[in-house]
């Protein structure tokens, strides 16, 4: 079969396949319209007007058969159809024209009808594109939203935007391309935001250790202010209790306003931690984020305990414990504020590892210090350290103890110190009245210590009965007073008072009376500085009274607490011992010096040929010497010394002079030297009144005066140059007259007595009848001592 019949019976297949199907829609009468349609698209015109005119022979021939059957009828009907032909004629003729003003319009609304049909199919598809799009740019929107909050570091609202993509998005995202890089970055995101939230908070521990000493010096100013304003309070307070004591102050009860006000809030940034901690509970990464808060805070922890080893301990302690206090201050916030990023028990077993070693290192440096101002001024950066934490609820028994271990050490180099000053003080000063020249020094020098009780400024300007290491040292035991409640005045000690009470007893005697005990007994001193360092330990024995005073008024101890018994200070009865020694010391130099003179007493002449007619030189320094020590000790000692002093002093001249007859260095005398004696001793005696009455020692009302003292050897005097010398063995007169007087020391004294003066011509002269009855009375005198001895 050549191509051309393959070709032709194909076109033939199809026609007939077209006839077949026609002949079936007119068969069925069906609508032609579809496969007419189908015959013009596909081009088969012909063949669709073949099919009809075979379709019309076919019909012909069955009508011919038709018709031969029935012939008449079909007559009938063919002139029925040639009538109808005519109509169909006309009517085919309107249908044509109708068909093609059909046609005509159709054409357009088959245009329009296909255009129609191509939007519905755009429209689904649109419809379609815009669901996916929709879907699309909710989600390409998030993603901006969230790149745009990282870029603004808003990690919280950038994993809000991923947690709504994952969960209402990324399921139904149409674009498995668009779904898959989705589903890849949105891991990598959540990855970003840790580490840039990790890197954040790495940064912020930077900064807070950095910070974190400012923080706590912060927090000890504030300590140091209201421990400044509540000893401000306790003095206004002090102050009230005396007013009202002594009367009462309008002033004492005004409101203070000036100290009224709110704390100062402490201010520092937390939001990173805040921020890391809410993003890995976000990430579902809490735990592992607390994890690394506390481990690191640790660390830090541990870093910030290591104390510089170059760098001395006094000059890094405030560095140290204000880092300290810093750091748990800001656990304390995290603790509080930071949602259970922090629990307590994490805290307080920071704060016991911190707590110790701060301890072992105060500890350790304490025992190093050997300055008394360098331990107190840690000590006071302890304690202020100790209320800042206690006020945030930490524990500060341990910082507490080891104040307690070092106390004694503290006072001990207090006292040390208080040493080397007191002998300093000593040691510059001149020992002579302190003369003040303006109400300025008066204030600073006597006032401020009560050293004198006049009530009224006086003229100036002023000499005081003191010198100038009085005040000095007042000013040194206050000082003490105040470094030691200074140093006692943390909570562990309930009784303050009674401990600085203790110190000061201790400061008083071991330190004040122990330098003036050396400088009693060690010191070359003249009569002059004995004299007023005698009348200094009186004055500093009196001021004990407002040492403790002053302690009891820094500890806040009412005053009327003070006047029950028992309450003073033992230091007052060792001072007042010491003020007996000054005064034995004193007494014993004027006696010394005394002597010096009384050795002049040796050399006059006990044979004199003539009666003097003036005292010995001796005696004329004496009574010198002793205006000197009267005029001085009169204007320092109080009376009853200075009445002690002086009565020794005249009792050593009657026992020297005594002495001095009894010695073997008079052989012999006469009486013209008793004589001469007796001059001295008139003159002596004149002095002693004369004294005893000026000084107002007359009104102490004692029973022995100046004069007394010199009663011994008054007697003998009046006994050798009386004229009948054997009264004395007469029990009545020697009671009366001679009653101080010795038997043996007469005895010896007679026995060197001449009664006149030995000469080449003694034994020519003529003699008085009252000469010879007063040597014969004295010869009878030596017998019968002789004979009682």
């Amino acid at each position: 079969m050549t191509a051309l019949t393959k070709k032709r019976g194909a076109a033939e297949s199809g026609d007939a396949s077209i006839g077949l199907g026609l002949a079936a829609f007119i068969a069925n009468g069906e609508d032609l319209g579809p496969i007419v349609r189908h015959a013009f698209e596909s081009g088969k015109t012909e063949a669709l007007l073949q099919s009809l005119r075979n379709l019309v022979k076919k019909e012909e021939v069955e009508i011919e058969d038709l018709c031969r059957v029935h012939y008449e009828e079909f007559i009938l009907a063919v002139d029925e159809l040639r009538a109808v032909l005519v109509d169909a004629d006309e009517l085919k003729g309107t249908l044509s024209g109708e068909n093609l003003r059909l046609q005509e319009v159709a054409s357009s609304l088959l245009l329009k009808l296909d255009e129609l049909l191509e939007l519905y199919s755009v429209n689904k598809n649109v419809g379609d594109a815009l669901a996916t799009l929709k879907i699309c740019v909710q989600v390409t929107g998030l993603c901006h939203i969230c790149n745009k909050d990282i870029a603004e570091a808003k990690f919280h609202a950038a994993l809000k935007s991923l947690e709504l993509i994952e969960k209402d998005f990324l399921q139904n995202i149409p674009l498995k391309l668009l779904k898959k890089v989705v589903q890849k970055q949105i891991p990598v995101i959540k990855l970003y935001i840790e580490k840039k939230v990790c890197n954040e908070f790495n940064e912020w521990l930077v900064y807070i250790r950095r910070t974190t000493k400012d923080i706590g010096k912060v927090l000890i100013s504030q300590a140091s202010l209201d421990r400044q304003k509540n000893d401000r309070i306790r003095s206004q307070q002090r102050e009230a209790e005396e007013c009202s004591r002594i009367g009462f102050d309008e002033h004492a009860y005004a409101l203070d306003v000036e100290y009224i006000g709110e704390e100062e809030t402490l201010e520092f940034d937390l939001t990173p931690v805040y921020r890391a901690h809410y993003i890995h509970m976000c990430l579902g990464l809490g735990e592992k984020f607390r994890e690394y808060y506390y481990n690191n805070r640790v660390m830090q922890l541990n870093l910030e305990m290591q104390i510089p080893l170059t760098q001395p301990f006094l000059e890094s302690h405030q560095h140290f414990l204000a880092q300290v206090a810093g750091f748990f201050v800001i656990e304390d916030r995290i603790l509080r504020t930071a949602d259970g990023l922090l629990c307590e028990n994490q805290v307080e077993t920071m704060w016991e590892t911190a707590i110790s070693k701060v301890a072992s290192i105060l500890e350790d440096n304490f025992s190093r210090m050997d300055a008394a101002n360098h331990l107190l001024l840690v000590k006071d950066y302890v304690t202020l350290l100790g209320a800042t934490m206690k006020k945030y609820g930490y524990q500060i028994t341990p910082l507490l103890e080891v104040l307690d271990k070092n106390r004694d050490k503290y006072h001990e180099l207090l006292l040390s110190d208080c040493r080397k000053k007191i002998d300093g003080i000593f040691a510059k000063d001149s020992y002579e009245q302190m003369v003040i020249k303006t109400e300025n020094e008066y204030s600073m020098d006597v006032s401020a210590f009560q050293l004198e009780h006049i009530g009224i400024v006086p003229d100036f300007p002023y000499v005081a009965p003191f010198s100038s290491s009085v005040p000095d040292a007042c000013r040194l035991v206050h000082s003490f007073i105040e470094d030691s409640v200074n140093y006692l005045s943390y909570e562990s000690i309930m009784d303050v008072y009674d401990v600085v009470k203790r110190y000061l007893d201790k400061v008083l005697i071991e330190v004040l009376n122990d330098g003036l005990l050396n400088l009693i007994h060690g010191s070359c001193l003249d009569v002059a500085q004995a004299v007023q360092i005698a009348g200094n330990i009186a004055i500093l024995e009196q001021s004990c009274d407002m040492f403790l005073w002053h302690a009891a008024q820094l500890c806040g101890v009412p005053r009327r607490l003070l006047d029950k018994p028992h309450s003073g200070l033992t230091a007052r009865a060792v001072l007042k011992a010491s003020q007996n020694a000054a005064y034995n010391g004193l007494i014993t130099l004027a006696n010394s010096k005394i002597d010096e003179f009384m050795l002049l007493l040796t050399s006059i002449n006990w044979t004199a040929e003539e009666t003097p007619e003036h005292a010995n030189d001796y005696m004329n320094e004496v009574l010198i010497y002793l205006h000197t020590v009267v005029s001085t000790a009169q204007n320092v000692l109080p009376r009853e010394a200075l009445y002690k002093i002086v009565c020794d002093a005249f009792s050593h001249i009657s026992d020297s002079i005594m002495t001095v007859f009894l010695s073997d260095r008079v052989k012999r005398f006469n009486a013209n030297a008793v004589a001469g004696i007796d001059i001295d001793l008139q003159k002596l005696e004149e002095f002693a009144d004369d004294k005893f009455h000026s000084t107002g020692l007359s009104e102490l009302r004692k029973e022995m005066s100046f004069k007394d003292c010199l009663v011994e050897i008054r007697q003998l005097t009046n006994l050798l140059l009386s004229n009948q010398p054997e009264n004395f063995m007469n029990p009545v007169i020697r009671e009366k007259n001679f009653a101080s007087l010795d038997h043996k020391k007469v005895s010896i004294i007679c026995d060197k007595f001449r009664d006149a003066p030995e000469s080449l011509f003694g034994s020519l002269s003529s003699r008085s009848t009252g000469q010879s009855a007063r040597k014969k009375s004295l010869d009878v005198l030596k017998r019968r001592l002789k004979d009682f001895s």
